[in-house]
Formats: C-alpha cells, sequence, structure tokens
C-alpha cells in the first residue's frame, strides 16, 4: 500500500538493493561492537595531547630562548677574548724584548673567523735571527719566550701569588739576571713562590 520510494538516480533493482545491503551489512560486522566508553577515552587522550602540545611549545620557547643565550654569551665572550689577546701581545711585545734585550715577537689567531676555537701560534725573533715559529727555537730560547708570554699575561690580571718550578733551569746566568729583574717589578703586586737550583 506505500508509495513507490522516489530516488535521486535511477532506482535500484531489488539485486542491487540486496547486495547493497549485504555489503552495509558486512562493514558493520567488521566494525565489531560499540565502544561504550570511547567518549572518556577521547576526553583522556585530548587532554594528554593538549598537555603534551603545551609541554612541547615550552621546550621549544625554552630552546629559542638557550640559543640566543648562547649566541649573546659567544659574542660578548669573543670580544672580551679579542679585548684581553689584543693586550695580551702587546705586553708580550714588549716583554719579550725586555727578556732577550731586542727582537720581536707576537701572537697570532689561526682563524680570526672563530677567536674561541682557533689556535694561538707564537712568532718570535729573537735579536740576530730571522722571524720563526716558537718550536724552532732553542731550548733558552723557548723558555724565556714562555716566560715572556706568562708574564704579559700576568700583567692583565695578576694573581695573589704564583708558583713557578725550575723555570729557569734551561737558563744560562745573563738570561737568569733579565728574569729575575722582571721577576721583581711584580713583587709590588704577587707573591712567588720559586723553585729552582739556582
Amino acid at each position: 500500500n506505500e508509495p513507490e520510494p522516489e530516488w535521486d538516480g535511477d532506482p535500484l533493482s531489488i539485486e542491487d538493493a540486496e547486495t547493497r545491503v549485504a555489503e552495509l551489512r558486512t562493514k558493520l560486522e567488521a566494525m565489531g561492537p560499540v565502544n561504550l566508553v570511547a567518549i572518556e577515552e577521547y576526553k583522556e587522550h585530548e587532554e594528554r595531547y593538549t598537555f603534551l602540545t603545551q609541554q612541547e611549545e615550552d621546550l621549544v620557547k625554552a630552546k629559542e630562548q638557550l640559543m640566543a643565550m648562547i649566541k649573546t654569551i659567544n659574542q660578548t665572550t669573543s670580544e672580551m677574548f679579542r679585548q684581553t689577546f689584543e693586550e695580551a701581545n702587546a705586553n708580550f711585545q714588549n716583554m719579550f724584548t725586555r727578556l732577550f734585550s731586542g727582537g720581536s715577537a707576537k701572537l697570532v689567531l689561526v682563524n680570526e673567523e672563530d677567536v674561541l676555537d682557533c689556535g694561538i701560534e707564537i712568532i718570535a725573533r729573537p735579536p740576530g735571527k730571522r722571524l720563526q715559529n716558537i718550536s724552532l727555537l732553542s731550548g733558552g730560547e723557548r723558555t724565556l719566550t714562555a716566560v715572556a708570554l706568562l708574564f704579559s699575561i700576568y700583567q692583565i690580571k695578576p694573581s695573589p701569588f704564583c708558583m713557578l718550578d725550575e723555570l729557569d733551569a734551561p737558563l744560562d746566568d745573563t738570561n737568569i739576571g733579565r728574569f729575575i729583574e722582571i721577576l721583581k717589578e711584580f713583587l709590588q703586586q704577587s707573591q712567588f713562590v720559586v723553585i729552582t737550583h739556582s
């Protein structure tokens, strides 16, 4: 007694409709039973997701702040190092000339671009010799160059006391005399413990 249904397109045949119903029933059965606690589980997962997302945002912000801080520290450290290096270099040239009674020496950065990770070369020219790397000098010349460098750095920021262990061992009497003269100048601001055979 019911009127024929109105179809959006061509009406389905009974066989096609039965096939379609069978397909839909199979899909429904494949879905399994309805999860009655799905809404609560969804809420729990949503809360957990919100919490983790917030934690991730906090971590990303903290990382950005740390990277900015590291950059600032690197810039400040580079400027301070460069300034101290130039001061130590000037002191080194002066101290070397005094200890050797002439000649010249300088400190050279291996990589000017990255001062915090680069090496430093010591170039020295004792009187009567040509400019060369410190490794090519004699034992006494190397020691005197090291003393010049030590005292040039010491001039920038002297410490209350300093211990020198057989620093004069490879030096001859003339060089020991020059070493002691310069050492006496630092006695105004520091105390020295000198271990020596002389």
